[in-house]
């Protein structure tokens, strides 16, 4: 049987939706073709890269990519999933063939305030908070 293809989308492609990719491809990547760009790409956050580092998932190579992207290289997705907040994801494009819409909104760790160990601490819990949400969509 194929893979389903998953699109994780969120802002700028540089904390949750580079997160939820990474947590379906650690949880499932059995079962689903994965992948996730931003409406807005920027930079990687390096304290997601370093929160996924803790449970065994570099990403330090990687790089942020366009949506639009996404679209224009003709993939059909099953499944296009924001994960940023909701009039954020209303700026996502509609894509053509298949794919069924979902939205998870998480907090933005860019937009997290206080120390270092603090960003780190709620980065954490909406590392976990995503996680979760995967596995409860999994078991669907």
């Amino acid at each position: 049987m194929a893979k389903q293809r998953v699109l994780f989308v969120c802002i700028h492609n540089s904390a949750r939706s580079q997160m939820a990719e990474e947590l379906l491809r650690q949880l499932a990547g059995d079962q689903f073709e994965v992948e996730s760009a931003g409406i807005e790409p920027g930079k990687l956050n390096p304290i997601v890269v370093e929160v996924l580092k803790e449970i065994g998932i570099d990403i330090s190579d990687k790089k942020t990519r366009a949506v639009v992207d996404c679209m224009k290289s003709g993939k059909i997705y099953n499944y296009v999933i924001t994960v940023c907040d909701e009039t954020s994801a209303e700026r996502c494009p509609t894509f053509p063939g298949i794919a069924k819409r979902l939205h998870w909104g998480f907090a933005d760790p860019s937009k997290f305030e206080g120390t270092r160990q603090e960003k780190i601490v709620k980065t954490r819990a909406v590392r976990e908070e995503i996680k979760q949400r995967i596995e409860v969509w999994l078991k669907i």
